[in-house]
This record gives C-alpha cells, sequence and structure tokens, in this order.
C-alpha cells in the first residue's frame, strides 16, 4: 500500500469520514478572491484575517516546507432541518455545529493521532490544523475533492451536504494530488435566498457583517438596530444558507456522539445566566467563546423579537446589568415587547414575575 492510501485507510480508523489530498498551493482565484474580500471590508472586525492574510493565501506561506496537504472532513450533519426550531420563539437557536462538543477539541484530536502515526510510519516532517489556524481550508478542500465551494461560500460535499468540519496535515513530501472538485451548483441561488438578513452582495460572496453567525460569535459591540428584527431566536450562529442546499438531500446524521446536542434552552432562562452559569453550563461547548455578556445580548434580541410580553421582566431585570452590552440590548428588548421606543424613564419602571 502507497504512503497515499495508507494515510487514507487510518484516517478512516480514526473516525474521519472523507479524506483528500491537495498540493501545497492555491489557485490563483483563491487567492485574488481572500484580497477583494478583505479590500471590500467584508471581514468585519475580524482583524485576524487581514492580520495573517499572507500566510493565509499560501500555504507554503504559513509553512515553506510544506508540498502536500492531507484535507480530512468529520460529518456533522444533523437529524432534521435545522430551521424547524425557528418556529419556538420562545427558545434560543444554536447553530448545529455548536450543539455538541467543541469540533476543534475532536477534529485536532483526531489530526494529532492521524499525524503521530504518520510520524511514526513514514520520515518527514508534518504540521496539523484545525480552523483557528491561517488556512484557507474550504479551496484546500476543494482542490483535494472533497467537494466544491457553493454560492453561500461554504464547502458543499456531493456526499455530505453543507455539513463537514475540515481539518489538514501539511507534509513536507509531495503525494499525487486527488482530482479538484467540480462546481456543481448551477443556476440554484436557495441558498443566497434563504438569508434572513440579505448577507451576499452576489454569488460567491459573503459579507460578514451582515451575516448573523459573525454578528452572535465574532462582533464584540452592539448589533447594528436595523439587523436585529431579522434575526428571530437565533442566539449563536445560523444555518439557514447551508439548510436551504439542495445537496443536503444525500446528507446523513452525523455518526459521532460527540457531535450531537440539544437546542440551547428557554430564553427567560438563559437570559438571567451570570457569567459563573453561563461557564457551567457551556462548559466544552464552542458557545462559551462568546463569553456571558455577548450571549446574553444575543438572547435579549431573540426576546424582544419573541413577541411575548411574558419575557418583558426578563428584560427589565437586566435593565441594571454590569454590562454596557446588555443594558443597552434590555432596553431595546423591552421597546420591542411595548411596542415603543425605548426611553429614559424605561428603567424606572416595574413589571411583575
Amino acid at each position: 500500500m502507497n504512503l497515499r492510501e495508507a494515510i487514507r485507510k487510518k484516517a478512516l480508523e480514526l473516525g474521519f469520514d472523507v479524506v483528500g489530498f491537495a498540493r501545497a498551493a492555491l489557485a490563483e482565484k483563491a487567492r485574488e478572491d481572500l484580497a477583494a474580500y478583505l479590500a471590500a471590508g467584508y471581514h468585519g472586525d475580524m482583524g485576524w484575517l487581514a492580520a495573517r492574510a499572507a500566510e493565509r493565501a499560501s500555504p507554503t506561506g504559513l509553512w515553506p516546507a510544506a508540498k502536500s496537504v492531507v484535507v480530512l472532513g468529520v460529518n456533522y450533519g444533523p437529524e432534521e432541518d435545522p430551521r424547524g426550531a425557528l418556529v419556538d420563539r420562545g427558545a434560543g437557536v444554536v447553530s448545529v455545529y455548536a450543539r455538541g462538543r467543541d469540533y476543534h477539541d475532536l477534529v485536532k484530536k483526531r489530526l494529532k493521532a492521524l499525524g503521530r502515526w504518520i510520524a511514526a510510519t513514514f520520515s518527514g516532517e508534518l504540521k496539523v490544523f484545525v480552523d483557528t489556524a491561517p488556512v484557507m481550508e474550504k479551496p484546500l478542500a476543494q482542490q483535494a475533492g472533497l467537494g466544491w465551494q457553493g454560492k453561500h461560500t461554504n464547502l458543499v460535499s456531493p456526499r455530505f451536504g453543507s455539513w463537514l468540519f475540515l481539518g489538514e496535515i501539511y507534509l513536507d513530501r509531495e503525494l499525487e494530488a486527488d482530482a479538484p472538485g467540480r462546481d456543481r451548483c448551477g443556476t440554484c441561488t436557495r441558498c443566497l435566498e434563504a438569508c434572513p438578513t440579505g448577507a451576499f452582495p452576489a454569488p460567491y460572496r459573503l459579507d460578514a457583517r451582515r451575516c448573523i453567525s459573525y454578528l452572535t460569535i465574532e462582533h464584540k459591540g452592539q448589533i447594528p438596530e436595523e439587523l436585529r428584527p431579522l434575526m428571530g431566536n437565533r442566539i449563536y450562529g445560523c444555518d439557514d444558507c447551508l439548510a436551504a442546499c439542495p445537496w443536503n438531500k444525500f446528507a446523513r446524521p452525523t455518526p459521532h456522539p460527540e457531535l450531537r446536542g440539544a437546542h440551547a434552552g428557554r430564553l427567560a432562562e438563559l437570559a438571567l445566566l451570570d457569567d459563573a452559569a453561563f461557564r457551567a453550563r457551556f462548559s466544552g461547548s464552542p458557545v462559551k467563546r462568546v463569553g456571558r455578556d455577548r450571549f446574553v445580548r444575543n438572547v435579549l434580541v431573540a426576546i424582544g423579537n419573541s413577541g411575548d410580553r411574558a419575557l418583558a421582566p426578563t428584560a427589565a431585570r437586566l435593565l441594571g446589568d454590569g454590562s454596557p452590552l446588555v443594558r443597552e440590548m434590555a432596553e431595546w428588548a423591552l421597546a420591542q415587547l411595548e411596542g415603543e421606543r425605548a426611553g429614559p424613564e424605561r428603567g424606572s419602571r416595574t413589571y411583575a414575575g
């Protein structure tokens, strides 16, 4: 068995669901798209994208010795269309990827195990990466034949739909590359039409500043007022463009129990979590990374959108919160529930409950 097939076999044994191989080089279009994305300011607060753009634009920019890339995927497909959860406006909806254990830990553990096996079995050096490193993993996944970048800018797999976590191993030796994935989106625009906030200025272009995933996870300030009503009860991430893709008819639920999980819970309960309770509730979850204040900010947006006047006392209790993010959003939520603009007298009102 040659090195490529030995790596593929071992990766599948370790729990990866798909494996591909690419040269340690990105197509010129991928580099041009990154430069255009940054120049347009579509990255918003994500300064780390611009700060390490040179390393991101080329695998050899990150590690000069790289010659080949092993791209690995883990299926995190849901059992049902995640948009069904949006109907219950009294519950907070968390993106599918964040309902189980933190995928960074799961994927990195398997990447390191595979890396150790490769190092012990074959000569040469290697490096492993998952998400947080400056790696353009979706273009690399397309080059490695795992799928293609759809019009929603995410990877679409002909076997797993929109639901693949990715990780990479850079090798210092040349391996035969797989045939790249071919774009099969055709004339379909369902993902673009599904976006609640109109975050796609054009096919294959995402303005993160309007994306609910960005607003609820990456954005550290107040969410723009005009976008709040469009967020519904999504309190961490958004799956609408992913779930709308017709290629999900070939997807299957994740076989990995660590990646399955329940919804976050009721808004009335989530809004009143203090820092200790927040950390305890989301220990080991990707949700923990946003911190309590931003999380409660998101929950208050959902409360304001709920139309449930019974949640007004919950928002009122947060008018004196220690976080300016929370206080301001509590004011807004109350104004939405009462059907009027927030005024300076709001804090003096009392609510039963």
